[in-house]
């Protein structure tokens, strides 16, 4: 198997490609592992099968076609969900507390005369509030979004939750302190930070606006490590410009935000710890080569979620979409074939699905090339 990397990728994840041809000139590749490279123009040759992104988002990645083309496309959630907790945390205070600017300030004194009577003339325009006792509310409550909630309620805060899309295992991670609602609008209305914790969409989209920041407590600070287009940055200015919001710190700078008083970009630091970028990488690997070896899916961003133990003759795994009679068709052929089916597992995702068979023989190519003609199937591997 050949694993192209796009990016340099942490040796994390080079014992778990051993045996591998793993480098940054492999030539038609099985699988790529990737950061921040932008694939949207990379050609997808029909030999590459997956696409693992050591981190979160896959923005950078053109998601759309390689589902077309039957690529799975893996993401790492909660593999820096420390990093990124942390960087929250410091900036909670700095959301509080104006370090940032009275440590600038203080450069400025080098060489002149009584230093320390300066510093106590002058601190007074630096004055801050603790965050303790104030009250959080946390947008998105998956693995990154659970630790800021549960380590804010231990620096004394009132923390509130809102994920509309909240699962059984992120449930379990929260703290039942965390107070919980369905109304985005309690969040806006009630908190005096207000962090976000959710991915990129559609519906995500420009998610602080003229209008739902109107809807905020005056003098929130609201805080962005997710994504920057989450906030319209023109909006955003203009209400710290105005005193509604008291300081909002982003990890995502633009033109817009730059310069501007009470508004502190951070260079992307979120999942910046050499932790963090190990943790990623060894979990994108991991990922890659049970897919590549046993087709296996976890994780991934376009094909749903579906692992088996392997213990049959051979292996078959089917990208399809997600229509009627495909699965009664694919079965028909392997039985017309004279082979058992000993285990199997069929699951959706929207438009698309994923099947493992385990087959107690192995199929022809004869075989295959019949699966491969059924409309709506997209690819077919053999293991």
């Amino acid at each position: 198997m050949k694993i192209l990397k796009l990016n340099a990728i942490s040796p994390a994840a080079d014992a778990v490609f051993k045996g591998y041809e793993y480098s940054d000139s492999v030539e038609q590749p099985d699988g790529i592992m990737l950061r921040s490279y932008a694939m949207h123009d990379y050609p997808l040759s029909d030999d590459l099968l997956a696409v693992a992104r050591a981190g979160a988002g896959v923005n950078n990645i053109p998601v759309s076609q390689c589902t077309e083309k039957g690529i799975v496309v893996f993401n790492t959630p909660g593999a820096n969900a420390n990093a990124v907790k942390e960087l929250v945390l410091c900036e909670l205070f700095l959301g509080g507390r104006k370090i940032v600017d009275g440590a600038n300030w203080a450069q400025t004194l080098k060489g002149q005369e009584n230093i320390s009577k300066l510093v106590e003339k002058g601190k007074g325009k630096f004055v801050g509030q603790e965050i303790m006792g104030k009250k959080l509310g946390v947008i998105g409550l998956g693995a990154i979004g659970a630790m800021v909630a549960n380590a804010a309620l231990s620096l004394g805060m009132e923390v509130i939750g809102y994920d509309p899309f909240l699962s059984v295992r992120s449930a379990w991670m929260i703290d039942r302190r965390v107070e919980f609602t369905t109304e985005l609008n309690a969040v806006f209305r009630t908190c005096d930070y207000i962090t976000v914790h959710v991915p990129l969409t559609p519906d995500t989209k420009g998610l602080f606006n003229k209008k739902t920041i109107a809807a905020c407590k005056d003098g929130v600070v609201i805080i962005n490590n997710s994504r920057g287009e989450l906030v319209v940055s023109e909006d955003m200015a203009e209400a710290v410009a105005g005193g509604k919001v008291s300081r909002y710190i982003t990890d995502f700078p633009d033109e817009i935000l730059l310069g501007k008083e009470n508004i502190l970009c951070v260079p992307h630091l979120g999942a910046s710890t050499p932790e963090a970028e190990d943790n990623c990488a060894y979990m994108a690997a991991k990922q890659l080569v049970d897919y590549l070896e046993n087709g296996n899916i976890t994780n991934s961003v376009n094909y749903p979620a579906v692992s088996m133990p392997r213990n049959s003759a051979a292996r078959v795994c089917v990208h399809h979409r997600n229509v009627k009679e495909i699965l009664s068709k694919i079965l028909s052929i392997v039985s017309s074939q004279g082979i058992n089916v000993a285990h199997m597992q069929d699951q959706s995702k929207g438009e698309y699905a994923y099947l493992i068979l385990d087959l107690d023989d192995v199929p022809s190519e004869a075989c295959l090339s019949l699966i491969r003609s059924i409309a709506g199937v997209i690819r077919v591997r053999k293991i």
